[in-house]
């Protein structure tokens, strides 16, 4: 792959020529010896910040650092996703050059020279600290980093994985740790805040601000603040290299996209980029001129005075921090986000001084001198200057593969289509040309409905949000994260058949999502159809490589549960020894050896097994489904109800749709006389997940609790909730 990458980047420089990606030959300036530290700022448009002209939020730290660095004002990123654009500042390649093309399915080649292991070389101790899920290091991303941490908040599996984050606080912290080691003026340190991406919650002190995202915006620059003030206390911001950046904007509505991943507008491409110096050299100084991501790499080496590897595109912005012109370059971008999930055309663009183009089945060119927020294209007016740049961008990407996330081999394919996956035409191939699919703009109204689905599944409506999502799926068959959210509903309704049905759309939507086979086996063991799910199983750890090693623990943990179900412990035993192979974090053995105790009723023996297991995931980011509600129903049953409580009431926080906690919450109150907590409890579990399940289940609470009038009640309104009509 990577040979394959470097013959076709040598034959698109070739091609490609001075007049779209030039650079000057590297100068050593007198070589920067103090730290070098680099700030990004997730989803943070440029224009939403003071520097660039912006009133609707406070940013002093940010202020601050811009007077006292170089503002860049046309800073643009190769892609509005955090893993790819992440790649591409720490490794100064284009994403087809270095692989990474979307936030899933993908990862850095090891092996890949980075901007930590360049700096690593030259003899400096590097430390990376992350705050979100999708830069987690098996993603590659913390290769060269001497120490990287990318420790995150236990949450459930049922989060979307771009909502998993640690708070930007907590981040620096880590950072400062870190920092309080040092003693030698040659480190380097990437601090990533996962401010302000969604969802926008900003804390309390911070409602000031009208819109929470701006909330967000002064949160993250008050974490940089800090940073500042740690760095002035220890005496490194005189001598520190700092650079501050964005990975990707926000669409916050503009052109129909709330969040970002589907267009290359500037509203997701333009980021703000500082760059402070040591001594604040050039302090208060703004480049006009374009510059890009893959600038970065090349200017920190030739700041130290590092040689840079050959090959790269990027140009080194250092002339620019004395006002001289740099060679001028087409900066690229792509979004292959629409392609993936969606089945619609990706999107590719080409900017300049003066115009950007991007190229779509209906091409858009933008003069962004006159009209900076393109608002009209050019395209037809001025249709040499769009041949001439749609011409250069095919050069460009003469040779360049669309790569497919996780390749799935043709025999995998013949193995899903002899399951039942007999839709398979829905899958985009690689060799389909963007131009022969739906052109992103053509589905703003599509990207509306979807987004409006998103807000109802915030707010619990899950039918409506269903019903919603459905709608769009019979419009849009290849749309693989519709049918996700439509699968995972279904699952949350207890609407488990219909629920395999959908996870099967997804699998031919995507066969190469790692999360789509194995949720089909989830689903059929809740269902009992064993064989089934084990054949689903088996061949997702023949689909899913190794780097999936999450899903590949969850398969045979699927494998270890049929196993069990058949009462063949030796089997069982073995499918859980390959899970924790697979995944060290995921406890199989002790989870395994607490449930064979449980379900023979030695609920003595089971406990020490299931709080070990506890104790063995306490590094995952996403928490194991059931294991506190083990703990905590084996206590109540031993009659130890107050150290049941916890247990319990922490699993309803991590799965809320965890019926038989719930449950186990309302027995264990009324057992204590706390009967207005217990009804609270049934309530709740109704409110939250009202499924057949947790109907069945209040029923027979309140039957149990002697109170035969609110089991009626239940009962009734379980045919008018569940079979409206009838």
């Amino acid at each position: 792959m990577k040979l394959r990458r470097a013959a076709a980047a040598l034959g698109i420089a070739a091609a490609c020529g001075a007049a779209w990606f030039g650079w000057r030959a590297a100068q050593s300036p007198a070589a920067h010896v103090g730290p070098v530290i680099l700030i990004s700022i997730d989803t943070l448009r440029a224009d939403r910040l003071p520097i660039y002209g912006y009133r609707g939020v406070t940013t002093p730290a940010i202020d601050a650092l811009a007077a006292d660095g170089i503002v860049f004002e046309q800073a643009w990123a190769h892609s509005p996703m955090t893993l790819p654009s992440h790649a591409s500042i720490l490794t100064g390649l284009l994403p087809f050059e270095h692989g990474v093309r979307d936030n899933m399915g993908f990862a850095l080649e090891a092996g890949t020279p980075t901007l930590a292991s360049l700096l690593g070389g030259r003899g400096y101790s590097t430390a990376g600290f992350i705050s979100a899920y999708v830069l987690r290091r098996d993603t590659g991303i913390a290769q060269g980093f001497a120490a990287y941490d990318d420790a995150l908040p236990a949450t459930s599996p049922e989060k979307a994985t771009g909502e998993v984050q640690r708070d930007g606080a907590q981040t620096l912290a880590a950072a400062e740790t870190w920092l309080a080691g040092r003693n030698d003026p040659r480190w380097f340190l990437f601090l990533h805040l996962y401010e302000p991406h969604s969802p926008y919650e900003p804390p309390a002190r911070f409602s000031r601000f009208k819109d929470p995202y701006d909330g967000e915006i002064a949160y993250a620059d008050e974490i940089v603040g800090r940073l500042v003030d740690t760095l002035k206390r220890r005496g490194d911001y005189e001598r520190a290299l700092i650079i501050l950046l964005s990975d990707h904007g926000e669409g916050l509505g503009d052109h129909g996209e709330m969040e970002h991943g589907i267009f290359l507008y500037s509203e997701t491409t333009k980021v703000p980029l500082v760059v402070k110096l040591p001594g604040s050299r050039e302090a208060g100084r703004r480049a006009a001129q374009p510059v890009q991501h893959v600038d970065v790499l090349p200017t920190v080496l030739e700041e130290v005075g590092a040689p840079r590897p050959p090959g790269l595109r990027g140009r080194s912005l250092v002339p620019a921090f004395g006002g001289a012109a740099i060679a001028d370059a087409g900066l690229y971008a792509e979004a292959l986000y629409p392609r993936y999930h969606f089945g619609w055309s990706e999107l590719y663009a080409l900017t300049d001084a003066r115009y950007r183009f991007i190229r779509a089945p209906r091409d858009e060119l933008y003069d962004i001198q006159d009209d900076p927020r393109e608002r009209r294209s050019v395209a037809g007016e001025r249709e040499s200057t769009r041949v001439a740049m749609r011409q250069a961008l095919e050069r460009l990407l003469a040779g360049a593969p669309i790569d497919a996330p996780g390749q799935v081999s043709p025999e995998a394919r013949e193995q899903l289509k002899a399951l039942g996956y007999v839709s398979m035409q829905s899958t985009v191939s690689a060799r389909t040309s963007g131009d022969l699919l739906p052109d992103p703009k053509d589905k703003v109204e599509v990207l509306e409905r979807y987004r409006q689905g998103l807000d109802l599944v915030r707010g619990n409506r899950l039918a409506d949000a269903t019903r919603m999502f459905q709608a769009i799926a019979a419009e849009n068959p290849s749309m693989a994260d519709v049918w996700s959210e439509i699968a995972g509903l279904l699952v949350r309704q207890g609407r488990l058949e219909e629920a395999v049905t959908a996870y099967k759309r997804l699998v031919e939507a995507a066969p190469q999502e790692p999360a789509a086979i194995v949720s089909v086996a989830q689903v059929l063991v809740e269902l009992r159809r064993f064989g089934e799910a084990k054949a689903q199983a088996e061949l997702a750890l023949e689909v899913l490589p190794p780097s999936e090693a999450r899903w590949r623990a969850i398969a045979h943990k699927m494998l270890m549960r049929i196993a069990l179900a058949g009462n063949d412990t030796a089997a069982a035993r073995a499918e859980a020894a390959r899970g924790e192979e697979a995944d060290p974090t995921l406890p199989l053995t002790d989870l395994l050896e607490g449930l064979i105790n449980y379900e023979s009723g030695q609920y003595a023996a089971a406990l020490p097994h299931f709080e070990a297991a506890q104790r063995r995931s306490a590094g995952r980011t996403f928490e194991v489904p059931d294991l506190r509600y083990y703990i905590g129903d084996s206590l109540a049953r031993l009659e130890r109800y107050a150290e049941a409580e916890p247990p319990l009431q922490e699993e309803v926080r991590l799965f809320p749709s965890n019926v038989r906690a719930r449950a186990g919450l309302a027995m264990l109150y009324r057992v204590q006389g706390r009967n207005d907590e217990a009804a609270q409890a049934v309530e709740a579990m109704l409110r939250v997940a009202p499924t057949p399940e947790s109907y069945r289940t209040a029923e027979k609470l309140w039957t149990m609790f002697g109170e035969p009038a609110r089991a009626a009640a239940v009962k009734a309104e379980s045919r008018s909730v569940l079979q409206p009509g009838k």
